[in-house]
């Protein structure tokens, strides 16, 4: 395209003008009247007639555009001051559309935002080269910016560049692999406008969005997470439903909604597989399964023991057990919690404690509050805590986690607990409402594959390579189910509480150390009374 010096300035203003309404680039940039490519969707009220277009997105995408919009007017960048980042992702069905809107975006922030800096990546090679990345280049060519850009696509230098300033006014992709982290770091657009696009974001490792987000301190930066949601725990799962998700601008899209969709492929599927079904929930209707694939405990389970009303005194007759999970590592929590039937609740949680005699000390009392019939400790960090539990005089029992289990169909102990806890939510456990931790727990752990069939659960640092929190909870839960136990004799329960009645656990602990201290220095207290008599 050759343009003459008032051409140029009378683009130049039509993008100056475009930069908080990336709709009006989109109807602006791009040949809707004279393309038939380009003509599949009408649009409808009321962008029709605000555009005096017949061609254009569908409704979905008019909408996020417009939003879009809002959220830079809202923000008010001036070019100088950093300001709050723009982070909007949508959930969604099979077909709708997102690698388009994704090029759009991309071709909007370049072409309106001198100097900006952006990163593409999907969940494989194959979806960032062939969809994403040839959807960018694909729209990059119609546009009437087009003139403005170098594209490369071949494999490891997939990139879109100003012509004259390529090292500061660029778009490039870049593999979603967890050793390439790093590749994500350092992207800053003090003037203009950083910005990370994730196609397919299900999939992409935790720990690539750790990185990026070092890229959003700087100017007016932009995040845009898309994707099928297969899964429901993860980063993309906490946009919509974790912590993080009041500063995410979200929206899940039904695929039978949109218009450039096969409905008739779609309405196979839901009578295939049910409307309910978590095939139909990811592919179709743009929710989160109520089980991914490698989940162990389905989040439906984990949802009705949140909603069951139960009464504690309903489970007078069943046995008490206390539980005690310590902290792994610095982040990690240590958690107290009791079960009584089909009742959990968590009665103490302490930040990693290496105290324990201080820890001995709260499961006394707990133990002696509730009158508990048994008391499970993880054996991994708790071998000290039974220690000083043997000392008072506490028939407190050691649980290791990698030890053998009974089930033949699990790998180990905790395989097996966690199996058992899998089938107590399901046969009518209850769990509190409102701890919100305990919930992630449940729903986080993945199973790993095995040749031999066993149920084997993902390790604690899998999880946390994956960024999710050791699930201190579920183990706490998980551990009462380690043995069985019997409810104890009201008269057993008496003659305990008289024993207890004044006793000072700390001090009784010193005055056996105290004791063994002497008698390693040769010291007999009994052969000295025997003597002085």
């Amino acid at each position: 395209m050759i343009l003459t010096a008032a051409d140029h300035e009378l683009l130049v203003d039509e993008l100056v003008a475009c930069y908080a309404d990336p709709l009006r680039f989109v109807m602006f940039a791009f040949p809707w009247s004279t393309d038939p490519s380009l003509q599949l969707i009408k649009l409808e009220s009321p962008y029709r007639e605000r555009f005096g277009c017949e061609y254009g997105p569908d409704v979905w995408a008019c909408e996020f555009l417009d939003d879009l919009g809002d959220e830079v007017r809202a923000r008010g960048f001036d070019g100088i001051h950093a300001v709050q980042p723009i982070q909007m992702a949508v959930a969604s069905g099979h077909g709708i559309g997102k690698s388009t809107l994704t090029a759009w975006i991309v071709n909007w922030i370049m072409s309106t935002r001198p100097g900006s800096h952006g990163t593409v990546t999907a969940n494989t090679n194959e979806q960032l080269s062939t969809k994403t990345w040839a959807a960018i280049s694909n729209w990059a060519k119609k546009s009437i910016t087009s003139h403005w850009w170098k594209i490369s696509t071949g494999r490891g230098s997939m990139r879109m560049s100003h012509v004259e300033m390529p090292d500061d006014w660029f778009c490039s992709a870049q593999t979603c692999r967890e050793e390439n982290s790093e590749s994500f770091a350092g992207q800053h657009a003090a003037t203009a406008t950083s910005f990370y696009i994730f196609d397919e974001a299900s999939a992409i490792p935790d720990k690539i969005s750790e990185v990026a987000s070092g890229g959003l301190a700087t100017g007016e930066p932009m995040w845009f997470k898309f994707g099928n949601p297969t899964r429901n725990s993860g980063d993309f799962a906490d946009v919509f439903n974790g912590n993080i998700s009041k500063r995410w601008n979200t929206r899940q899209i039904d695929s039978r909604d949109v218009a450039i969709t096969n409905k008739v492929e779609l309405a196979k599927w839901v009578e295939d597989y049910g409307i309910d079904s978590d095939f139909v929930k990811v592919r179709v209707r743009g929710i989160f399964p109520s089980h991914s694939i490698k989940q162990f405990i389905s989040t439906a389970d984990v949802d009705l023991a949140k909603r069951r009303q139960l009464r504690t005194e309903q489970y007078d007759f069943a046995p008490k057990i206390l539980t005690c999970d310590p902290a792994w590592e610095g982040d990690d929590e240590l958690v107290i919690g009791l079960r009584q039937g089909l009742y959990f609740t968590v009665l103490h949680t302490m930040p990693r404690n290496d105290n324990d005699v201080h820890v001995a000390n709260i499961l006394c009392n707990l133990e002696d509050q509730h009158n508990a019939d048994a008391v499970f400790i993880d054996g991994g960090y708790g071998t000290g805590i039974v220690s000083v539990g043997k000392t008072l005089g506490r028939q407190w029992r050691l649980v290791w986690f990698g030890g053998a289990s009974t089930d033949t169909g699990c790998l180990n102990k905790r395989a097996e607990m966690w199996k058992l806890m899998r089938d107590w939510l399901k046969d009518g456990g209850k769990i509190e409402d409102n701890d919100h931790e305990l919930y992630r727990n449940l729903i986080q752990p993945e199973t790993v594959p095995r040749m031999d069939g066993k149920i084997q659960l993902e390790s604690k640092q899998d999880m946390k390579r994956r960024k999710l929190h050791s699930p201190n909870r579920a183990d706490a839960l998980a551990l009462s189910f380690a043995y069985p136990v019997h409810k104890k004799s009201s008269m057993h329960r008496g003659h305990r509480d008289e024993q207890m009645r004044g006793h000072d656990p700390i001090a009784a602990f010193d005055r056996t150390q105290q004791s063994k201290q002497q008698q390693s220095r040769g010291y007999d207290p009994h052969n000295f009374f025997d003597r002085g008599r």
